[in-house]
């Protein structure tokens, strides 16, 4: 071969060499970027893991833990003289027992018992299958080791509709009435709803590695409850709870049975002479008019009932506690 054509020859080589060697740096830039991620990733991790545990040394946690079935239970009184009133709070609720203070207040006079359920406040994180026996289950055992007088009213928040309604079936004898509190009311479709399959949390992730601390620190509107009636103490210890605690499992497996619970409760009612006060929230929206059907449907064979509409958002205890406090002791005869 001549000199000429082997230079030939390397002119045509080089235009596949080159694209070869772009080709390896840019998966070397890939790389270079991925570790670099993982390891601010890991770095922010071990940084949220730290700061959690000196806030949990620092901070005392209220309430006492009740051992049950599958782990222990949080739960927070006040008052010990009154009517019984057991608090439950609606999904996701990082701190319950904070989180109804404000009705808590308004509340006086009542012996007030929030049971914060796995995976919400101090309690453990992980429990049972998040059925609506399971949850009734362990809510009567508290209830029966704290000794807690019967009968006892019941009033819950969102999702606490499903397991009031399951409860006050179980055990009516014990309850003497149910306060909703923008209750979601079961809404089963005609088909059966398999078993939920365990899955990778991306909400568990987000806390784990500091994501949601640092949203709530750089937007803690984001997460600030709605109204003036929470202290600035009361704030800033539900803003760390829900770092802490957002995408528990327990509260991931209840998420992924909400169908399965609605499904059970298909056809159920309350009782008939179970009386039940419904408050639903007014957002000024198409909503409200489903909403209060919904209810009147639900409670259309309950001989002494009420839906009383207040104008809030979901969250109705944020803003409407003192109305709500009213509404409930004229409802109950107090």
């Amino acid at each position: 071969m001549s000199l000429r054509s082997s230079r030939a020859s390397g002119a045509r080589d080089a235009p596949e060499v080159r694209p070869r060697k772009k080709s390896r740096r840019r998966l070397r830039r890939i790389g270079i970027a991925a570790l670099i991620v993982l390891g601010l990733i890991l770095v922010s991790t071990a940084v949220n893991q730290v700061m959690e545990r000196a806030e949990k040394s620092t901070i005392p946690a209220y309430g006492e833990r009740i051992a049950v079935a599958g782990g222990s239970l949080n739960v927070y009184r006040t008052g010990r003289a009154g009517q019984p009133i057991v608090l439950l709070s609606g999904l996701g609720t990082s701190a319950p027992a904070l989180d109804f203070m404000p009705l808590i207040r308004e509340l006086g006079g009542f012996e007030v018992v929030v049971v914060e359920g796995f995976g919400y406040g101090y309690s453990d994180m992980a429990g049972p299958p998040r059925t609506n026996e399971n949850i009734s289950t362990e809510l009567h055992e508290v209830l029966a080791r704290l000794g807690i007088r019967q009968p006892y009213v019941l009033a819950g928040h969102s999702i606490a509709g499903f397991y009031m309604l399951d409860y006050a079936n179980r055990y009516r004898t014990e309850v003497s009435a149910v306060v909703g509190i923008d209750a979601t009311i079961p809404k089963p479709g005609d088909e059966p709803v398999p078993e939920p399959e365990p899955g990778f949390s991306w909400e568990r992730a987000l806390a784990a590695t500091g994501v949601v601390r640092a949203v709530t620190f750089l937007a803690p509107g984001l997460v600030n409850p709605d109204g003036d009636a929470y202290t600035e103490d009361e704030l800033h210890r539900m803003r760390l709870m829900y770092s802490w605690n957002f995408g528990s499992p327990a509260v991931a497996d209840e998420t992924a049975r909400i169908a399965n619970n609605a499904e059970a409760l298909r056809g159920v009612t309350y009782p008939d002479e179970l009386p039940v006060l419904a408050f639903v929230a007014d957002e000024k929206s198409d909503s409200t008019a489903t909403k209060t059907a919904s209810a009147q449907n639900l409670l259309k064979n309950v001989k002494r009932h009420q839906v009383v509409l207040l104008e809030a958002n979901h969250y109705l205890h944020w803003t409407q506690s003192r109305r709500m406090a009213e509404e409930i002791r004229s409802f109950l005869g107090l």
